[in-house]
Protein backbone atom coordinates (compact mmCIF):
# COMPACT_ATOMS: atom_id res chain seq x y z
CA UNK A 1 0.00 0.00 0.00
CA UNK A 2 1.84 3.70 -0.90
CA UNK A 3 2.39 6.07 1.58
CA UNK A 4 -0.27 8.56 2.03
CA UNK A 5 1.83 11.26 0.46
CA UNK A 6 2.63 9.32 -2.27
CA UNK A 7 -0.56 8.26 -3.35
CA UNK A 8 -1.54 9.91 -6.57
CA UNK A 9 -3.88 12.78 -6.07
CA UNK A 10 -6.88 12.93 -8.37
CA UNK A 11 -6.29 16.14 -10.74
CA UNK A 12 -8.51 18.71 -10.33
CA UNK A 13 -10.70 19.76 -13.02
CA UNK A 14 -10.40 22.59 -15.27
CA UNK A 15 -12.71 25.45 -16.15
CA UNK A 16 -12.19 28.39 -19.05
CA UNK A 17 -13.74 31.80 -17.63
CA UNK A 18 -14.06 34.30 -19.54
CA UNK A 19 -13.87 38.43 -18.63
CA UNK A 20 -13.69 41.67 -19.85
CA UNK A 21 -12.57 45.52 -18.55
CA UNK A 22 -10.72 48.09 -19.48
CA UNK A 23 -8.45 51.38 -19.01
CA UNK A 24 -10.77 53.72 -18.59
CA UNK A 25 -9.29 57.25 -18.98
CA UNK A 26 -10.03 60.45 -18.13
CA UNK A 27 -7.74 64.05 -19.71
CA UNK A 28 -6.89 66.18 -17.05
CA UNK A 29 -4.41 69.17 -17.46
CA UNK A 30 -1.44 67.48 -15.84
CA UNK A 31 -2.17 64.69 -18.56
CA UNK A 32 -3.95 61.47 -18.84
CA UNK A 33 -5.27 59.60 -15.28
CA UNK A 34 -6.34 56.17 -15.09
CA UNK A 35 -9.33 54.56 -12.97
CA UNK A 36 -7.65 51.55 -10.78
CA UNK A 37 -9.19 49.28 -8.14
CA UNK A 38 -7.84 48.00 -5.24
CA UNK A 39 -9.14 44.76 -3.99
CA UNK A 40 -8.10 42.17 -1.08
CA UNK A 41 -6.44 39.05 -2.48
CA UNK A 42 -6.97 35.57 -0.96
CA UNK A 43 -4.22 35.84 1.94
CA UNK A 44 -5.79 39.82 2.30
CA UNK A 45 -3.14 41.97 0.65
CA UNK A 46 -3.80 44.62 -0.84
CA UNK A 47 -3.86 44.44 -5.14
CA UNK A 48 -3.77 46.91 -7.16
CA UNK A 49 -5.89 46.31 -10.69
CA UNK A 50 -7.44 47.16 -13.70
CA UNK A 51 -11.30 46.76 -13.35
CA UNK A 52 -13.01 43.43 -14.93
CA UNK A 53 -15.67 41.33 -14.56
CA UNK A 54 -17.50 38.22 -16.19
CA UNK A 55 -20.35 38.95 -19.14
CA UNK A 56 -23.76 38.74 -18.32
CA UNK A 57 -26.26 37.50 -20.12
CA UNK A 58 -25.81 37.92 -23.61
CA UNK A 59 -23.69 40.96 -23.41
CA UNK A 60 -20.60 41.72 -25.80
CA UNK A 61 -17.02 41.92 -24.47
CA UNK A 62 -16.87 45.72 -25.06
CA UNK A 63 -20.40 46.17 -23.22
CA UNK A 64 -19.28 43.70 -19.78
CA UNK A 65 -15.86 45.98 -19.96
CA UNK A 66 -18.05 49.26 -19.65
CA UNK A 67 -20.46 48.09 -17.28
CA UNK A 68 -17.26 46.37 -15.28
CA UNK A 69 -15.90 49.72 -15.32
CA UNK A 70 -19.04 51.47 -13.94
CA UNK A 71 -19.50 49.11 -11.32
CA UNK A 72 -16.25 48.87 -10.21
CA UNK A 73 -15.04 52.44 -10.12
CA UNK A 74 -18.29 54.94 -10.98
CA UNK A 75 -16.57 56.41 -14.33
CA UNK A 76 -19.10 55.69 -17.38
CA UNK A 77 -16.62 55.03 -20.24
CA UNK A 78 -17.04 54.77 -24.15
CA UNK A 79 -14.73 51.98 -25.85
CA UNK A 80 -12.13 53.82 -28.10
CA UNK A 81 -11.00 50.35 -29.13
CA UNK A 82 -8.98 46.97 -27.55
CA UNK A 83 -5.97 46.75 -26.17
CA UNK A 84 -5.69 42.68 -25.96
CA UNK A 85 -5.99 39.84 -23.86
CA UNK A 86 -4.11 38.06 -20.97
CA UNK A 87 -4.64 34.73 -19.81
CA UNK A 88 -3.48 32.91 -16.04
CA UNK A 89 -4.42 30.22 -14.35
CA UNK A 90 -5.35 29.94 -10.37
CA UNK A 91 -6.45 27.09 -8.32
CA UNK A 92 -9.04 26.85 -5.89
CA UNK A 93 -9.61 23.95 -3.36
CA UNK A 94 -12.02 22.14 -6.21
CA UNK A 95 -10.85 23.15 -9.42
CA UNK A 96 -8.03 25.11 -11.75
CA UNK A 97 -9.33 28.16 -13.67
CA UNK A 98 -7.95 29.58 -17.16
CA UNK A 99 -9.22 32.86 -17.37
CA UNK A 100 -8.85 35.13 -20.63
CA UNK A 101 -9.19 38.78 -19.85
CA UNK A 102 -10.03 41.18 -22.85
CA UNK A 103 -9.11 44.57 -22.12
CA UNK A 104 -9.95 47.55 -23.74
CA UNK A 105 -9.08 51.21 -24.03
CA UNK A 106 -12.28 53.36 -22.51
CA UNK A 107 -12.44 57.27 -22.77
CA UNK A 108 -14.57 58.82 -19.78
CA UNK A 109 -18.30 60.06 -20.65
CA UNK A 110 -19.16 60.60 -16.81
CA UNK A 111 -19.09 59.71 -13.34
CA UNK A 112 -17.31 60.33 -10.22
CA UNK A 113 -15.25 57.53 -8.59
CA UNK A 114 -16.86 55.05 -6.18
CA UNK A 115 -16.88 51.27 -5.12
CA UNK A 116 -20.49 52.19 -3.73
CA UNK A 117 -21.86 50.41 -7.23
CA UNK A 118 -19.68 47.20 -6.99
CA UNK A 119 -22.18 44.35 -6.44
CA UNK A 120 -19.72 41.79 -5.25
CA UNK A 121 -18.12 44.27 -2.76
CA UNK A 122 -14.67 43.06 -4.13
CA UNK A 123 -12.96 46.73 -4.42
CA UNK A 124 -12.49 48.44 -1.48
CA UNK A 125 -10.92 51.39 -3.08
CA UNK A 126 -10.32 53.25 -6.65
CA UNK A 127 -7.69 56.31 -7.45
CA UNK A 128 -7.10 58.13 -10.47
CA UNK A 129 -3.54 57.25 -11.37
CA UNK A 130 -1.13 59.19 -13.60
CA UNK A 131 -0.13 57.63 -16.73
CA UNK A 132 3.29 57.67 -16.20
CA UNK A 133 2.65 56.25 -12.20
CA UNK A 134 0.57 53.49 -13.59
CA UNK A 135 3.01 50.60 -13.69
CA UNK A 136 4.30 51.23 -9.92
CA UNK A 137 0.91 51.60 -9.00
CA UNK A 138 -0.39 47.89 -10.77
CA UNK A 139 -0.05 44.92 -9.10
CA UNK A 140 0.42 42.06 -12.27
CA UNK A 141 2.54 42.32 -14.83
CA UNK A 142 0.42 41.35 -17.31
CA UNK A 143 -1.76 44.45 -16.29
CA UNK A 144 1.42 46.92 -16.51
CA UNK A 145 1.58 45.24 -20.04
CA UNK A 146 -2.10 46.23 -21.02
CA UNK A 147 -1.50 49.74 -19.23
CA UNK A 148 1.76 50.35 -21.56
CA UNK A 149 -0.24 49.67 -24.29
CA UNK A 150 -2.74 51.81 -23.55
CA UNK A 151 -0.09 54.71 -22.69
CA UNK A 152 1.18 53.72 -25.79
CA UNK A 153 -2.44 54.27 -28.16
CA UNK A 154 -2.87 57.80 -25.77
CA UNK A 155 0.12 59.16 -27.40
CA UNK A 156 -1.05 57.93 -30.99
CA UNK A 157 -5.15 59.38 -29.97
CA UNK A 158 -6.18 63.26 -30.63
CA UNK A 159 -6.91 64.52 -27.03
CA UNK A 160 -10.50 64.08 -25.92
CA UNK A 161 -12.50 67.49 -27.20
CA UNK A 162 -10.31 67.98 -29.48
Amino acid sequence: MPHPRTRARRPLPAVEETSAGGVVVQHVGDGPQVAVIARRNRAGRVEWCLPKGHPEGTETLEQTAVREVAEETGITGRVLEPLGSIDYWFSVPDKRIHKVVHHFLLEMVSGDLTIEDDPDHEAIDVAWVPVPQLRERLTFANERRIADLAARRLGDLPSAGA
